[in-house]
């Protein structure tokens, strides 16, 4: 199935109350431009080699415990990673206890909308080769690992004691699930991946694909739109939309 059938990643979505600020800080931080979201959301466009955009979207909904996803930003130094940290900080971010101990390296914070992320320490092997923006780490099993490499066409690039990840062919972050025990799901997640079929592709050919991989087609009252709510085997929520990105559409 990863013979030129997999969908594309094509954006990772952040349910936002100001998604404008958000945007802004996130700009700020990474060094993305904004751009204008074909929807009434807010755009990031990657200035490395991360294969997708980062979206905005407006929400009424209460943040509700640990985000699901969240960045793990890479140091070249110690120094690098201080002005990392003093940039964010700078821009409204705020450190939180999530639990790390005082002997690990990596700084966790929050962004002003209280999305969790870290920033790493250097000489992370496990993060050597990759840019700025390392991973996308997630809480998630084995299982899921494995439908987003198929769903993908991502080589699993760990899999360990039921942790896993994965890695574009074509370099960018790698996307990481922690195995069990999972958390508890509070709600639809705050961050959210949108897919689009393959060039020359079909979206309820890729729909029908992705069921056959273990994904579910969803309702959370999107009503009639392009795009199709899904959820992965662990229940997180995505979208495939019907071709092009500039189609992709809010929930």
């Amino acid at each position: 199935m990863r013979s030129g059938m997999t969908c594309r990643l094509v954006a990772l979505c952040f349910d936002a109350h100001d998604p404008l600020s958000l945007a802004r800080f996130w700009a700020g931080v990474l060094g993305w431009e904004m751009a204008d979201d074909p929807q009434d959301g807010i755009a990031l466009l990657p200035s490395d080699d991360t294969g997708f955009r980062l979206r905005f979207l407006p929400t009424q909904e209460q943040k509700v415990g640990q985000n699901q996803m969240h960045f793990d930003l890479t140091s070249t130094s110690l120094e690098d990673q201080q002005q990392t940290v003093a940039r964010s900080l700078g821009l409204g971010a705020r450190h939180i206890d999530v639990g790390q101990r005082p002997e690990e390296g990596h700084v966790v914070l929050a962004d002003p909308e209280g999305n969790e992320f870290c920033v790493i320490e250097p000489d992370n092997k496990f993060l050597a080769d990759c840019g700025f923006i390392g991973a996308l780490a997630s809480d998630g099993s084995q299982e899921v690992g494995y439908f987003w490499s198929e769903a993908l066409g991502w080589p699993l690039v760990w899999d360990q004691n039921q942790e896993t990840a994965i890695r574009s062919p074509h370099g960018g972050p790698k996307i990481t699930w922690g195995g069990p025990p999972l958390m508890p799901k509070t709600g639809k997640y705050r961050l959210h991946f949108d897919l689009a079929p393959p060039a020359d592709g079909d979206q309820q050919a890729e729909v029908d694909r992705l069921i056959s991989l273990g994904a579910t087609r969803i309702d959370i009252g999107q009503g009639e739109v392009s795009w199709v709510v899904m959820a992965d085997p662990d229940g997180h929520e995505f979208c495939v939309y019907p071709g092009s990105p500039a189609s992709a559409g809010r929930w």
